[in-house]
């Protein structure tokens, strides 16, 4: 029998908190290999993607430790949470004030999981389930975005959409522990974090995260 996503995830996870963000309550797998085996099965029934969602990823625990200790600069904000995961920066972003929070990630666990997430932290996310990156989002004036340039296709494409949001007007927030996709020039950094991560995930104890604003291109 498929269960239902909101099944699986509960199954699967436990409402737990991370050192760094103690603050926001999210629905996380405890064990690395029973999970990602858990979820190679219903990718086998369902088409799903792996179990980036069941993870705190140490780029959106330095954004989101960003948006709480600022939310002078997202408060009011209509604030869209790209590749959003478990939702960890959305709900920061709520927490913090935002007028508005839409999330957006293609897999349909990780949708259900910011949604249940959402209700552990008493905040409303709006589901986006499409977005053209050939075109600015209207409306959005601030995009978070974390851990997103791990691939090198993925990262083109989505930086090249990045920034032409900031060139049309929108703050884009990027956040990331030094994966080899990374732009080098045209940010501005805004903070740095040690983040403890798992070994399983990562190949280190501690990542150092930073948070940069993109900029415009002139």
């Amino acid at each position: 029998m498929i269960k239902t996503a909101f099944e699986f995830i509960q199954e699967q996870t436990i409402p737990t908190t991370t050192p760094f963000i103690p603050e926001i309550t999210l629905q996380l797998a405890t064990e690395i290999t029973p999970m990602w085996q858990a979820t190679e099965n219903w990718l086998t029934q369902t088409n799903t993607s792996p179990p980036y969602w069941a993870f705190a990823w140490a780029g959106g625990q330095g954004l989101a430790r960003y948006i709480l200790d600022h939310p002078e600069e997202i408060r009011d904000k209509r604030v869209l949470d790209f590749a959003a995961g478990c939702g960890l920066a959305g709900i920061a972003a709520a927490k913090a004030g935002a007028r508005q929070v839409m999330t957006v990630d293609i897999d349909p666990l990780a949708q259900a999981a910011t949604q249940l997430n959402a209700q552990h932290n008493n905040v409303d996310v709006k589901l986006i389930l499409n977005l053209d990156l050939e075109r600015t989002c209207a409306g959005v004036e601030i995009i978070l975005a974390g851990d997103v340039c791990y691939e090198q296709v993925m990262s083109h494409k989505v930086l090249r959409w990045l920034r032409l949001c900031a060139t049309e007007g929108t703050r884009v927030l990027l956040a990331d522990p030094g994966r080899a996709y990374m732009p080098d020039e045209g940010m501005k950094v805004l903070a740095r974090y040690e983040v403890a991560t798992l070994r399983e995930l990562e190949d280190r104890d501690v990542r150092n995260v930073t948070v940069w604003e993109l900029l415009p291109v002139k």
